[in-house]
């Protein structure tokens, strides 16, 4: 299985319990599809580097894990469909 990171840009106005929620989502994707999340690093609400969606703010989640190939189209459109998601990167970590 390859090694990715997801960064994960949300609402910075969400209340915690749904911010966990919506990474929790994303960690059982992974773990459904046969993958392991290694880590997952919260870094907080931090500024943009320009607006995004008329929000200048964003809390920033970096998860770490390993996974098959497919699993990252999964990951991209479940992302790409929640209104609690400003921006979302998966890349894949070269070893």
């Amino acid at each position: 299985m390859q090694k990715y990171e997801m960064l994960i840009l949300l609402r910075s106005d969400m209340e915690e319990d749904a911010r966990e929620a919506e990474l929790k989502k994303y960690a059982d994707i992974v773990s459904n599809m046969g993958g392991s999340v290694e880590a997952t690093d919260k870094w907080g609400v931090k500024k943009t580097a320009y607006p995004i969606q008329d929000r200048t703010d964003a809390f920033f989640t970096l998860m770490t894990f390993r996974a098959p190939g497919s699993t990252i189209a999964e990951l991209d459109r479940v992302a790409g469909i929640s209104s609690d998601v400003l921006r979302r990167v998966i890349t894949k970590v070269e070893e």
